[in-house]
């Protein structure tokens, strides 16, 4: 059956498979946004599941111009009835296969497969597992740049770089009843370098596109070339400390 491409449970997985693929790639380099639901259609199969297959494209944006490509995936999700029986200890799978092309380079496909696994619990996070031989190939390749310190003036990698830690949040506060994206910085503060790593402190505003909440969330936050990113401290805020402040950036959907 053909869905509308905005569909809220394949746009929910794709949210979290994808806020997964920056806490792995994720750098001053490297941040990957949704850009479109291109098709979406949805099956019944066995023990009242539902199987999505999707098609959609995201866009690697944290790259100079000269490095910018569109990357697309093929999804099929394995998908429960929100009103079936639970399984499995209370838990819901998502089963994804994933097609990533490359479009600006040499057209390259990268095959990807996904298991994303909501539980009934909403307290506990989605578990994803994620394996993109190819891609991570790619990755390593591009890494060489962050190594050498290969970075342009015109960048602006601590945006990028909330974007990226943003997903980590995402990533751990996801269930079925929510979809975020990063809605603001509302202010950054450069920290004393450890062990020559960059240290960062953000104030993030996330938005629950179900809820229309904006949640407040302080995050310190280290990158170094070759070790990724890592949260160091999250606190959630339940009000705003800061109502004057002005947000540095939006994030792209």
């Amino acid at each position: 059956m053909e869905l509308v491409p905005i569909h809220f449970p394949a746009r929910r997985a794709a949210k979290v498979a994808l806020h997964h693929l920056n806490t792995l790639h994720g750098s001053p380099f490297n941040v990957f946004g949704l850009q479109e639901v291109h098709k979406a259609t949805m099956e019944e199969i066995d023990s009242g599941r539902r199987k999505y297959s999707l098609d959609l494209s995201v866009i690697e944006w944290a790259s100079s111009e000269s490095r910018e490509k569109k990357l697309m995936l093929k999804y099929h999700i394995l998908l429960h009835d929100f009103v079936s029986q639970e399984i499995d200890s209370g838990r819901r799978k998502y089963s994804l296969d994933l097609s990533v092309i490359e479009w600006a380079s040499s057209n390259s496909v990268f095959r990807c497969l996904a298991l994303v696994t909501f539980s009934l619990d909403l307290k506990t996070p989605p578990d994803v597992q994620i394996d993109c031989a190819e891609l991570q190939q790619t990755m390593l390749s591009l890494q060489k740049d962050e190594d050498q310190g290969n970075m342009s003036e015109e960048m602006k990698p601590f945006w990028h770089l909330a974007a990226v830690a943003s997903s980590f949040i995402m990533l751990k506060e996801s269930s079925e009843n929510t979809e975020f994206n990063m809605a603001q910085v509302a202010s950054l503060n450069q920290q004393e370098s450890r062990e020559k790593k960059l240290m960062l402190k953000y104030h993030i505003l996330l938005h629950d596109f179900v809820s229309q909440e904006i949640l407040h969330w302080q995050l310190l936050c280290s990158w170094a070339p070759g070790q990724g990113v890592e949260i160091l401290e999250a606190q959630f805020v339940p009000k705003c400390p800061h109502t004057n402040e002005s947000a540095d950036n939006t994030a792209a959907d």
